[in-house]
């Protein structure tokens, strides 16, 4: 296991990539990055704290657009300026801890990445698949579409940015919707990502899963990035999510799993999403959410 180097935490407090709630309104995972600040994570994982990239545009797409993605043009602009700061704190010898917001925030890391290193790979822990084109998406939202988007499935979505890597270096690793047909869980079945849903990873086990993605993200020779979207655990333990699914992964389970992605040699940052306070007023699932991160820091992984 490698040494992860300093620390830096960035927030990216947007929630453009995501469908408003039901009852209207933008959702509230834009705080995200205050409040597990409150809750002592910086202090908690030794990281430096270099503030957030704001977005710029308010919320503008409440209905569903009748032509592409959610907020398309403002998304694509507030990556744009994300992915510069990611690419000088990894520049710099920072390890980043990004704090969304919504998965979206993705694209924005994919760029400062690839524009250091070249081609890159991603860790994508999540219950959803994220694949789906822009007609198969309910919602229009980036996050539904977040990994289509970062490998460029549909052109007709091609506003939200340009393709950043290839299907061949990433890993998804515990979806739990091959039931539902709005996250493009067949298309991404049938693609070249390496898929392990949820009853896969426990059939396997936790090292060799570990050990199976490792290796294929070691393939991408600019490195790779951790996407922890938290609905990916159980929604016991995490119920302050837009969508759970049941039967996700308990903090014993994920914490090894994550631990052994972050401290490979070729891992560049981690970012976590879609934790949404106001579905948390005790801030119990924040807390629980902070024991994670600074655990799966701290662990020395289960390889």
């Amino acid at each position: 296991m490698a040494d992860l180097g300093p620390l830096a935490l960035l927030g990216a407090p947007s929630a453009l990539g995501l469908s408003p709630y039901r009852g209207g309104g933008p959702r509230e995972v834009d705080r995200t990055p205050s409040v597990l600040r409150s809750l002592g994570l910086a202090a908690r994982v030794g990281a430096t704290d270099f503030g957030d990239v704001v977005p710029e545009a308010p919320y503008r797409d409440l209905e569903r657009p009748v032509r592409g993605v959610r907020n398309a043009s403002d998304v694509a602009a507030f990556n744009r300026r994300l992915s510069a700061r990611v690419a000088e704190l990894v520049r710099r010898g920072y390890f980043p801890l990004l704090l969304g917001g919504d998965c979206s925030i993705l694209l924005g890391a994919l760029h400062g990445l690839r524009a250091l290193a070249g081609e890159v790979g991603v860790a994508y822990l999540d219950a959803h698949s994220d694949f789906a084109s822009l007609e198969e998406s309910p919602s229009r939202s980036a996050c539904s579409m977040n990994l289509a988007l970062a490998v460029g499935r549909d052109p007709a979505a091609a506003g939200v940015g340009d393709p950043v890597a290839e299907p061949t270096h990433i890993v998804h690793i515990g979806r739990r919707d091959e039931d539902e047909v709005d996250y493009g869980s067949a298309a991404l079945e049938a693609s070249p990502i390496m898929d392990l849903p949820a009853r896969s990873v426990r059939d396997l086990g936790l090292e060799a899963v570990a050990d199976r993605a490792i290796e294929r993200l070691a393939t991408a020779s600019g490195g790779y990035w951790v996407h922890f979207d938290v609905d990916v655990l159980d929604p016991i333990i995490m119920p302050a999510v837009d969508s759970p699914l049941p039967d996700g992964f308990s903090a014993e389970e994920i914490t090894p799993l994550l631990a052994s992605l972050i401290r490979a040699p070729r891992a560049r940052g981690l970012q976590v999403t879609i934790y949404d306070p106001k579905l948390d007023p005790h801030r119990t699932a924040g807390r629980q959410l902070v024991d994670l991160i600074a655990a799966a820091l701290a662990t020395p992984g289960t390889r």
